[in-house]
């Protein structure tokens, strides 16, 4: 049987906010684990289009798409073009869970929530001609899941090839975040066992490893146990987490010696009737200064998120945001618009006010404001976090707030890596149009090492009674 799974690029592949070396981080994780479930003997070909031309001259038996809410137009064209040539085109993905009639459109099966227990019924089903329209997953589990195909990966294309997924979804629910709609009808957040994470860990060539895991320190005991495994194995590492699991006992610690070299957190809002108002619990309360400083005392970098425009923003958030972002010597921040995903409760708050302004997808993407903001005009959360990129990524910024830490090596690995992250595109261009990123990936690494813990204290702009 000859397979063919796609990932279609985003919407902003043509538009003049494309950042090529952004789509050329990670390969596609999802679509590699589904076809370990395949026989060995089909004739598979694994598709990333951010990263390579998408041909669909060919005539496969079965195409496979993954669609998110800004690719789902072109998503949505492919499928139909496979179709008209009888080929058999199954969809999923966060965007088909959230609007499964509308996908169902432009399919012959698709696929709501993760697959882990859907595809494997499909295939029983396709080949015995009876396949269903729809397919639901309800049975969470990681237990049985085969090694994920990476041999279908082309490696050149991607800065960080060893990307790697030990658990599925997070143990939270804030307002504006996809998960829980991708993950109704089942257990919302679960682990692999730790001896098969170790196992994938251990097929990863290089040292450089990225866990793609919306919060890797989500189950304790389990990163618990994870940590202590990669103790020894050399591996530098980056990852996500809360500041609450930050602040929490010393798994933190634990994972440094495991190899954790950076981190990126949401910490969304510095005000507390925002992240109220996003169901951000794990936030309210919660000391950032400490955990940042717990972070940087072991040489951890941090990528910092933050969401402008919820409910409780004025026009200040921006400045105050910036200005903070650099007094804590943030090694990157992401801002972002907030953007009510359909399926969300946030988008059905926004739908029930009447809020919305419009619902093409190819905006959804946290840089256009498709709502109506309540604490100022559309035209100002625009203009502000446009203004908050440049601001926070201007040269003297990043010159800053890479002073602000306790370890005085990391002044020099912040400014190079905040500065080739946002000020190098030309090169990361070049490098990508080369072929060149695998060289890159030392260079990487030396920036991301060098772990020099520094308990010296240091004097920081308290949140005061901001949260």
């Amino acid at each position: 049987m000859h397979v063919k799974l796609i990932l279609p690029s985003l919407q902003e592949a043509g538009s003049p906010d494309w950042r090529p070396i952004k789509y050329s981080l990670f390969p596609p994780l999802g679509l590699a684990t589904l076809a370990a479930y395949l026989d060995p003997h089909d004739q598979i070909e694994l598709v990333d289009q951010h990263v390579e031309t998408l041909h669909t001259d060919d005539r496969p038996d079965l195409v496979i798409i993954q669609v998110y809410i800004t690719s789902a137009k072109r998503a949505y064209q492919i499928a139909d073009q496979y179709r008209a040539k009888g080929c058999y085109v199954c969809l999923g993905g966060l965007h088909v869970t959230s609007l499964p009639d509308e996908a169902a459109q432009h399919a012959d099966s698709i696929f709501l929530g993760p697959g882990e227990d859907t595809f494997p019924q499909f295939l029983v089903d396709f080949r015995k001609r009876e396949p269903k329209k729809r397919y639901q997953s309800t049975l969470r589990t990681l237990a049985t899941l085969p090694p994920i195909r990476r041999d279908l990966i082309k490696r050149q294309h991607y800065l960080v090839p060893n990307s790697i997924v030990v658990s599925r979804g997070c143990p939270y629910h804030c307002s504006f975040c996809y998960k829980d709609a991708f993950f109704e009808h089942g257990r919302s957040f679960y682990t692999q066992k730790v001896d098969a994470a170790l196992a994938e860990i251990e097929r990863l060539p290089g040292k450089h490893l990225y866990f793609l895991d919306d919060h890797l320190l989500g189950d304790p005991r389990f990163a618990s146990q994870l940590f202590s495994g990669m103790r020894g194995m050399g591996r530098l590492f980056q990852g996500a987490s809360t500041v609450n699991a930050i602040l929490k006992g010393n798994l933190i610690e634990q994972a440094a010696e495991a190899g954790l070299r950076s981190i990126f957190i949401g910490f969304e809002s510095l005000g507390k009737d925002s992240l109220s108002f996003s169901n951000k619990s794990q936030n309210l309360g919660r000391d950032y200064v400490a955990a940042i400083q717990r972070l940087d005392s072991l040489g951890i970098k941090i990528n910092g998120s933050f969401v402008f425009g919820l409910d409780g923003d004025t026009p200040d958030v921006f400045a105050r945001t910036v200005d903070w972002a650099v007094s804590q010597g943030l090694t990157t921040a992401t801002f972002h618009i907030a953007t009510p995903y359909p399926g969300t409760e946030y988008y059905k708050q926004m739908q029930a006010q009447g809020r919305l302004t419009t619902q093409d997808w190819d905006i959804y993407d946290t840089r256009h404001v498709v709502f109506q903001p309540k604490g100022m005009s559309a035209q100002q959360l625009k203009a502000g976090y446009d203004w908050a990129y440049k601001a926070f990524y201007s040269w003297a910024n990043i010159a800053k707030a890479s002073q602000n830490h306790a370890a005085f090596n990391q002044h020099l690995r912040h400014f190079a890596y905040s500065a080739g992250w946002k000020k190098a595109e030309p090169m990361w261009n070049f490098m990508i149009q080369h072929k060149l990123l695998s060289p890159m990936r030392q260079v990487l690494e030396t920036v991301l090492d060098g772990r020099t813990p520094a308990p010296k204290s240091r004097s920081r702009h308290a949140l005061e009674k901001v949260l």
